[in-house]
């Protein structure tokens, strides 16, 4: 008896001497804390959709079909796919989704990669401010170039809206399919997403070895053969990593279908949000289950290929192609002129708006006059209810816009301070547990959120935390939480890349010398690799500031910018939405520029910027 309790006591004794040997490394610790964080923060609010599809809405079309008030059924999901509505309901807005983000991605790499093949391997001109300019419809808002693109082909014979800049100027008047629907979205989200293919594609030709295209060269291969089958097999890893992005991205977009009137799944849900509650969160699943799926097959692809090795150490020199004196510069001039209109033209036509008497009417300009020219959208200082105001204050002076943009760098620089420290806390503990598979596990739930659509995630989040348990709707508390869970993947992601760069010997030596483990993060790790973890938190801040489909669900009109945009359009405020534009670019480019100069870092940075 004895014996055995002895024994009992040994075994409690070496087990809490394992778990205290355990958690006494700081990066343990940290691994299990957010692990726990994680799986909450990503996995409740998948369960929480989930339930919703089967639950029973009271004033939706379930309670309708079944005759009971609660509970829970499969008739919405029976009701969604067999159903005479089913085609409008479901079909036809998933089909529409999978064929843009499909076309998106094409324009995206057909646009980003022929570009990133002109800098890296060709000796076109202007390379530094191309390269530079490239990236800004990335970090511009993206409903930046439908607005745009609004502005420019609309026109009342055909959309039934205001004249665009071509039919008030010339009188042209697009067709239809060219001003609204799928064409539009497509152009506009493969611009959008353009620089991810520019960035991965062209760090791959940057730094691949010269040896490969020179062997094909000297057997007499033709040009074009070596290009199909030397360097575009590859470059297939950077074009996989664009498509997963691009189409996982373009997925969950809801501002462009949105301006350009093309139905998808995000768009459909919140037509279907009220009635069809239950049937609007499948459509949420739908967009889950083809993000992961995407990721799935993406791994896959990467896994089975054979070897994509393209640094060898043999040969750092890579031959470039001569354009030819002139080609070189042609080519170079229309590149200008495309990132003119993707880059510069948007800030120029938000800004032009908002001084136009009637946003919209560019007739006056056949007699140019500056007089024509208004001030008073912005330095309206009292209510005024004739010209068009509405009784709105100017921009200068407009409490909602200035409240909203109060709310949208509060809200930025929280998730970037949170999800900036959590990202670079994972980032350091799966760096130093890198095999173990609890690191494993915590690396792939952090940057699962990532891979979701942003509105499906914005959706699960609407469902958990506005209900009766959690009713946080239209707080700032629940915009934090979820930006901080969409975006710890930006952080957790630079954090550990850079980590990994350290070596395990930097730290041991103070852990020799006893120093604490937050004096080693604060002196030794974090101020080696400050520029990586610097971006790690000004990503997430950037990113929030032009955010719409991951908030639109979770408050009200004027609590944010991005929301604010349609409550101005409804109210027939078109050159306050301008405004809005306008400054939400400019404060982006400024966040964005002050990045640069801090951290000495760029998006282009390598490529040829």
């Amino acid at each position: 008896m004895n014996s055995s309790s002895e024994t009992s006591k040994n075994r409690r004794r070496v087990f809490f001497n394992h778990l205290k040997s355990f958690f006494g490394k700081p990066q343990n610790t940290i691994l299990v804390i957010m692990g726990i964080i994680c799986t909450i923060t990503t996995f409740a609010p998948i369960i929480a959709i989930v339930e919703d599809t089967l639950k029973i809405h009271v004033g939706s079309i379930d309670q309708y079909l079944t005759g009971k008030s609660e509970g829970f059924t499969l008739v919405n999901y029976i009701d969604l796919f067999t159903s005479r509505m089913a085609k409008t309901n479901l079909w036809t807005p998933l089909l529409n989704t999978v064929i843009m983000s499909v076309l998106s991605c094409l324009v995206a790499i057909l646009y980003g990669g022929f570009f990133a093949f002109l800098v890296t391997r060709t000796n076109l001109r202007f390379k530094k401010y191309l390269s530079s300019i490239f990236i800004f419809p990335y970090i511009m808002p993206q409903w930046t170039l439908a607005m745009v693109w609004k502005n420019l082909f609309d026109s009342n014979l055909v959309t039934g809206t205001r004249d665009g800049l071509l039919a008030s100027l010339f009188g042209v008047t697009m067709p239809a399919w060219w001003c609204q629907g799928l064409f539009p979205s497509v152009v506009v989200l493969g611009l959008h997403y353009a620089p991810f293919a520019y960035i991965l594609i062209g760090g791959i030709f940057r730094n691949m070895d010269a040896n490969l295209e020179e062997a094909a060269t000297i057997l007499n291969t033709p040009r074009a053969k070596i290009m199909t089958r030397v360097t575009l097999p590859l470059v297939r890893p950077a074009i996989l990593s664009t498509i997963l992005l691009v189409f996982g991205s373009s997925m969950g977009s809801y501002p462009v279908p949105h301006y350009l009137k093309f139905t998808t799944l995000s768009t459909k849900y919140l037509e279907m949000n009220v009635k069809y509650a239950g049937e609007a969160s499948i459509l949420a699943v739908i967009m889950m289950v083809l993000g992961v799926a995407i990721m799935i097959l993406n791994q896959r692809s990467l896994k089975s290929r054979k070897s994509y090795t393209t640094v060898t150490g043999k040969s750092g020199q890579t031959s470039k192609i001569n354009l030819g004196r002139i080609g070189r510069t042609v080519i170079a001039c229309v590149f200008i002129v495309l990132t003119f209109l993707t880059s510069i033209f948007p800030i120029i036509s938000f800004a032009f708006e908002t001084f136009l008497p009637n946003p919209g009417d560019y007739s006056f300009l056949y007699t140019w006059n500056p007089a024509n020219l208004t001030t008073k959208w912005w330095v309206t200082a009292e209510n005024v209810t004739e010209n068009g105001m509405y009784g709105q204050l100017g921009m200068l002076y407009n409490p909602t816009i200035w409240n909203a943009f109060k709310g949208t760098v509060l809200v930025s620089v929280a998730c970037a301070l949170i999800a900036g420290t959590l990202g670079t806390l994972i980032g350091y503990a799966v760096s130093k547990n890198r095999r173990s598979k609890l690191a494993g596990y915590v690396n792939s739930v952090a940057f699962l959120p990532y891979l979701m659509p942003s509105v499906a995630v914005g959706i699960a989040f609407f469902i958990l935390l506005t209900g009766e348990k959690f009713n946080l709707y239209n707080t700032y508390w629940i915009l934090i939480i979820v930006g901080t869970v969409k975006y710890i993947p930006f952080a957790s992601r630079a954090s550990l890349n850079s980590m990994l760069q350290i070596s395990g010997e930097i730290e041991e030596a103070a852990i020799i010398q006893n120093v604490p483990w937050t004096k080693r993060m604060l002196r030794i790790i974090i101020p080696i690799q400050k520029s990586s973890i610097i971006s790690g938190f000004l990503l997430p801040f950037m990113t929030c500031l032009r955010e719409l489909s991951l908030f639109m669900l979770l408050c009200v009109q004027g609590f944010i910018l991005s929301t604010t945009l349609d409550y101005f359009d409804e109210m027939g405020l078109y050159a306050f939405s301008s405004g809005i534009n306008l400054i939400l670019v400019v404060t982006i480019l400024i966040s964005n520029a002050v990045v640069n100069k801090l951290t000495g870092a760029s998006l282009d940075e390598g490529i040829g910027g």
